[in-house]
């Protein structure tokens, strides 16, 4: 089904702070030979699509790949380096954002917010010290695993079934008292428990589906859900298909894993991480960041409020920045 963005839809999504918390355009720029700023419709992701498609707010990942596993934190400041020089190229569009002020502050001054986050605390190579100077070098967010094991604990392809090391329990300390996200999507299910019972801060799976409408291990079941809203915190539903379900998966399986997360952990524990330029083609209607306001309309179709739609498309995910970042 292609949704029309009617005018009802196109002024609330106008209206609303988008938020998408995961992409990996990062890795994907040096990768196509192209810039941030730059129109080249090539990938998902750019600063020009970005404004046609309402974002506001964009999480950026510097995704630790495991071909990388030799050299992470070599990686990762590669990664954060070209991050930084493309915020500093595109002034005028864009702002490197680490507290809600900020990110108010530039979606009033007409630019998205860019808020950096780390995909793999294998980068920290076992030292505390290492998220500390990450942080001071603006990141605000880590996924703590990828799908493998690493010092902090496994991955959901991990052989092992054991949650959290000791050295993952006293990450998941520094990123609270820091005030920095903690993002548990690729975590194994032991380990997604022991952050929720341990974090005192809201966590979030920044792009992850639903396990009863897709049996994948990327994706939540309803008990993790669950603990996910008892603890505050927000999933985003993201745009990959292998994690949508279905032979060619849309839009409308992406808004049916909206609202299956809503009907378990409720409104409030539901966003979007597209994980755009880290998948191949996503859920067609949504091929790229300006088609987010066909999820809007699709939202309105589906029977979901104003005050809803605007909590999904962005509100939650500011709610839980606001609480944790300082």
């Amino acid at each position: 089904m292609v949704y029309q963005v009617n005018r009802r839809a196109a002024e609330l999504h106008r209206q609303s702070v988008v938020v998408d918390a995961h992409c990996d355009t990062l890795t994907a720029l040096p990768q196509q030979n192209r810039r941030l700023g730059q129109s080249t419709g090539r990938g998902h992701l750019d600063l020009p699509r970005l404004k046609m498609g309402g974002v506001k707010l964009q999480f950026f990942a510097a995704f630790i790949s495991p071909e990388y596993k030799q050299e992470p934190l070599k990686r990762a400041l590669e990664l954060v380096d070209i991050f930084l020089e493309e915020m500093a190229e595109n002034t005028k569009d864009v702002q490197h954002v680490k507290n809600l002020d900020e990110i108010y502050q530039a979606c009033n001054s007409g630019k998205v917010a860019a808020l950096l986050t780390v995909e793999g605390g294998e980068c920290l190579q076992g030292s505390a010290g290492v998220l500390r100077q990450l942080y001071i070098l603006g990141v605000r967010g880590l996924t703590l695993t990828w799908n493998n094991r690493n010092e902090l604990g496994n991955g959901v392809n991990a052989m092992e079934t054991a949650g959290l090391t000791a050295f993952g329990f006293n990450v998941v300390e520094e990123l609270n008292r820091l005030g920095a996200l903690i993002d548990v999507s690729h975590l194994s299910e032991e380990g997604y428990r022991d952050v929720l019972r341990y974090s005192i801060h809201p966590v979030i799976a920044s792009h992850s589906n639903c396990k009863a409408l897709c049996n994948h291990p990327r994706n939540l079941s309803d008990e993790q859900i669950r603990l996910l809203a008892e603890n505050g915190g927000v999933l985003g539903i993201t745009l990959v298909p292998d994690f949508l379900g279905g032979s060619k998966p849309s839009l409308k399986e992406v808004l049916d894993h909206i609202d299956h997360a809503a009907a378990v952990g409720g409104i409030d524990c539901v966003g979007l991480g597209s994980d755009f330029d880290g998948t191949g083609t996503p859920a067609v209607g949504l091929e790229d960041c300006s088609c987010w306001p066909a999820l809007t309309a699709g939202l309105i179709d589906r029977g979901y409020c104003d005050g809803d739609v605007k909590k999904i498309i962005g509100e939650n995910f500011l709610r839980v920045i606001g609480q944790v970042l300082k």
